[in-house]
Parts: structure tokens; C-alpha cells; sequence
């Protein structure tokens, strides 16, 4: 049978690796939404309605 220690660092190392993917995710979001946007006009789907 596995030692405990292990399973326990195992689950410790999924979480940190998910606190450093969602902390990057919220941090380029942030930095998406700052500075000037520009928009030429409405897009279109290319579809003839």
C-alpha cells in the first residue's frame, strides 16, 4: 500500500499547479481588458441572411 505522505504531496502538487494555472488565467484577462481597443465597424459571420 502506497505511504500516505505521498498521496497527501501528490494532492498538495495538483493544487498549487491549479492555483498557478488559474491565477495566470486571471492575470492575462486583466491584462486583455487594459489600454486602448479599437473596433473598425460591426463583424459579420460571412453568411448571407
Amino acid at each position: 500500500m502506497s505511504d500516505p505522505r505521498n498521496i497527501l504531496y501528490f494532492l498538495l502538487g495538483i493544487i498549487a499547479v491549479a492555483f498557478v494555472v488559474l491565477g495566470y488565467n486571471f492575470y492575462h484577462a486583466q491584462r486583455q481588458t487594459e489600454g486602448a481597443q479599437f473596433n473598425s465597424g460591426p463583424t459579420t459571420s460571412g453568411r448571407a441572411d
